[in-house]
């Protein structure tokens, strides 16, 4: 009973409630416009909530830093196991060939989504313990660190699932950039992609990648042009459930997942949009507030950072998307769009961050003794 006590005093004391109440409003204007488009839907938008807050606070009173040493390898293996296996024994839903389906109970499970959790939870230790020096880290420890990211990576390009995959480097890189590296490695990188990215354009992408690049520089396509049209019909304020008719009469597809910041548009108008984002921008630079206040534990520096960057990339690329300034990858707006996985995976990371926070420098939930991962640190 003292040691739950004790615990629970740490929990309320050190728990970060802003960034809990910052997600609060997203959720609840995300559940009201689902529940206009479909009741059936809310109702498993209401379960996908329940099983995202277990998870949430089972997350947090997991003592992460004493088993990541072990947990994040092994969890980094099977992945990239489920991700090899998708190939082979994957599940295709709309033309694509992402998804595990789970025998007896038929639930299907995308191993691309689990990944993303455990490259920044890899990354957070290694960098833990062997932190950057002052002048950022050289390249054999650049290239030590690349790996983790670049296998995942060309697994999931080829499945293929271009959009997750470039999300997972976006934000692998993005962390490297913010915890540190030596500049004359980021400048070799941006002239060697700036030269050849035509290369990579001609023969690195397959025909219909090409085809939306063109489409959204020249051509939208029928999803975009019927999100353009149910934004700008929406004007300043919005209209009332009953005339938003490019949702209610079906002519915006997918309008509670992927293109549900349209249905956004259509019926809280620019003032709903712009509100919205700007909900997104304060929760992501106060992710990036904890992790220049926690820049000493390269931990806690490590998941804010990531978690600020995939809202960032997410948000980004699906708000550029729907209004045809970016390709149609099949991005959701992050813990807004209708949908499981993707809950209970941002669920798990705040739970994660959470834990780092609240336990930081608790003698219960640190390791008594330095255990690593490997013998030779980092140059």
């Amino acid at each position: 009973m003292e040691k739950q006590q004790s615990i629970g005093k740490q929990f309320f004391k050190k728990f970060s409630y802003i960034l809990f109440l910052q997600l609060m409003p997203i959720l609840y204007i995300s559940s009201s416009l689902v529940n206009e488009i479909s009741y059936k839907l809310f109702q498993k938008q209401m379960i996908y909530y329940m099983i995202a807050f277990v998870a949430f606070i089972v997350t947090i009173f997991i003592p992460w830093r004493r088993i990541m040493w072990w947990f994040a390898p092994l969890f980094y293996a099977i992945n990239l196991v489920l991700l090899i296996a998708v190939g082979f024994i994957g599940k295709t839903i709309l033309g694509a060939k992402r998804w595990i389906e789970l025998p007896v109970v038929h639930i299907t499970m995308q191993p691309s989504e689990f990944i993303k959790v455990n490259v920044i939870m890899i990354l957070a230790y290694l960098i833990h313990k062997s932190p950057p020096p002052p002048s950022g880290y050289k390249l054999l420890s650049f290239i030590k660190l690349s790996i983790i990211i670049v296998i995942p990576f060309i697994i999931i390009a080829k499945e293929p699932d271009l959009g997750t995959a470039l999300v997972l480097l976006i934000t692998g890189y993005g962390i490297l950039f913010l915890i540190g590296v030596d500049w004359k490695i980021w400048t070799v990188i941006f002239i060697v992609l700036g030269t050849s990215a035509p290369v990579i354009y001609e023969y690195g992408l397959k025909d219909y990648q090409k085809k939306r690049i063109y489409d959204a520089l020249n051509n939208p396509s029928y999803q975009v042009r019927q999100a353009l049209i149910a934004i700008g019909s929406g004007g300043m304020n919005g209209k009332d459930k009953e005339d938003a008719t490019q949702t209610q009469l079906k002519f915006l597809p997918v309008s509670s997942t992927d293109f549900i910041f349209a249905y956004l548009g259509e019926r809280k108008g620019f003032k709903g949009m712009v509100k919205v984002i700007v909900l997104y921008i304060l929760l992501i630079f106060n992710l990036l507030f904890i992790s220049y206040r926690h820049r000493d534990d390269y931990m806690i520096k490590t998941f804010a950072s990531g978690l600020a960057l995939l809202f960032f990339v997410y948000m980004g690329v699906n708000i550029y998307m729907i209004i045809g300034m970016a390709p149609v990858v099949g991005l959701p707006l992050p813990m807004f769009s209708h949908g499981g996985t993707s809950f209970v995976i941002f669920a798990v990371i705040f739970g994660i961050l959470e834990n780092l926070i609240i336990f930081k420098g608790y003698n219960r939930y640190n390791p008594i003794s330095k255990v690593t991962m490997q013998t030779k640190t980092f140059s």
